[in-house]
């Protein structure tokens, strides 16, 4: 399999901890967002909304955007499950995740930014609107997740944890405040720890810079 991404990405960063949870390798494919690769005509053939992860299984079949790429995996690759047998707390695991990967990540994409900017927005203004964003995602996810487990959910990391912690990657990069949000970087603490989810982390990636 081919996983075309970017180094910095939330959603390719999402992609590559479930490929390392489930012990799948595949050949990774740097699209570079800023240089605009993702714009290239042979890119935009296989990805029509030009952004990153595209996913290229063994059978040919192209896969994009990162929920539905992992919902795929989990359906093709279950051991390890990222989502739990029980619809209801399923559900719940599903809410936590889309939270971060539906609330917060498409208001502070690239895209927005950059087109924040282009409105006339300042870098400080377009940092403070990711921040509020960021912010107000991770109260409400924070209330959603379980006090008393080593991760989001239980003893074991699953989908929304693949979603947070791309996420407060983000939050330390554009200085967002997480002293409200000590159950988040414990949870983070613990997800690092883990080989899968530092085998994902932008800085181990080959297109890192």
């Amino acid at each position: 399999m081919k996983l075309h991404g970017y180094w910095r990405s939330t959603t390719s960063y999402r992609v590559r901890i479930a490929l390392a949870m489930k012990g799948i390798e595949v050949e990774h494919v740097p699209v570079n967002l800023v240089a605009g690769d993702q714009r290239a005509e042979d890119y935009v053939a296989l990805n029509p909304g030009q952004g990153v992860p595209t996913l290229i299984t063994d059978e040919g079949a192209v896969l994009t955007q990162s929920m539905a790429i992992l919902d795929w995996l989990e359906t093709v690759y279950p051991t390890p499950a990222l989502l739990p047998e029980d619809p209801v707390e399923r559900a719940h695991v599903r809410a936590a995740a889309l939270v971060i990967a539906s609330d917060v990540h498409p208001v502070n994409n690239l895209r927005v930014t950059a087109r924040l900017k282009a409105m006339g927005h300042s870098q400080d203004e377009a940092t403070e609107w990711m921040n509020d964003w960021m912010a107000r995602g991770f109260t409400a996810y924070q209330a959603l997740v379980r006090p008393d487990t080593d991760f989001s959910f239980g003893d074991a990391p699953g989908l929304a944890d693949i979603c947070l912690i791309p996420q407060l990657y983000n939050a330390h990069r554009w200085g967002c405040d997480l002293t409200p949000f000590a159950r988040l970087t414990e949870i983070e603490a613990r997800c690092l720890a883990l080989p899968a989810f530092a085998a994902a982390r932008p800085e181990a990636q080959a297109d890192a810079t």
